[in-house]
């Protein structure tokens, strides 16, 4: 490849006929914390390798998965009940995304990887996972029939009610006030 500059009507050419994907991926819980945040950007490296542009993106985080996932490392097949899940999303031209899919997926430190075309309104509205698990965090109280709920119990769940509502109604606060400067 020459390194002369591209014209400006095929630079522009090349912007427009990319397109906006989301790449959500699950790290092994085998990775240590310290090690997750260079998983992340090497995973990020690879999109910019790729000739992606990386827009929006939220780090790993652990949490604990819906149902086992099974992965078949150094030879056995391994079931994983937690991971640390995260997403990036990148413009990048369409030939290009099966080769950043690919690369990903033959990491050894990722458990699953997805990635999806994203409409209009998706690249818009941005969903945020781990924020969204620390708005709806509930408690439950296990109770059998003919127990009662002591006083203590009804207490933690009302304080942590309170807490999440505290935290969304100041979430909805710094969300006006960042409008309001604008």
């Amino acid at each position: 490849m020459s390194n002369e500059p591209m014209p400006v009507a095929e630079a522009a050419a090349d912007q427009k006929d990319q397109v906006s994907y989301e790449l959500a991926f699950h790290v092994l819980p085998t990775v240590t914390e310290g090690e997750v945040v260079d998983v992340f950007n090497s995973i990020k490296a690879v999109v910019a390798t790729h000739g992606g542009e990386v827009s929006v993106e939220e780090a790993p985080q652990r949490f604990e998965l819906a149902y086992p996932v099974v992965k078949h490392t150094e030879g056995k097949n391994r079931s994983y009940k937690s991971a640390y899940f995260g997403w990036v999303r990148f413009s990048a031209l369409p030939s290009n995304a099966p080769a950043i899919l690919a690369e990903i997926e033959a990491r050894a430190d990722i458990l699953r990887a997805l990635l999806i075309k994203l409409t209009r309104g998706e690249e818009e509205h941005p969903f945020f996972f781990h924020e969204a698990l620390v708005a709806k965090r509930v408690v439950t109280v296990d109770v059998t029939e003919g127990e009662e709920v002591t006083d203590e119990e009804s207490d933690e769940a009302a304080e942590v009610a309170e807490d999440t509502e505290a935290d969304a109604a100041e979430e909805v606060n710094e969300d006006e006030d960042t409008t309001k400067e604008v």
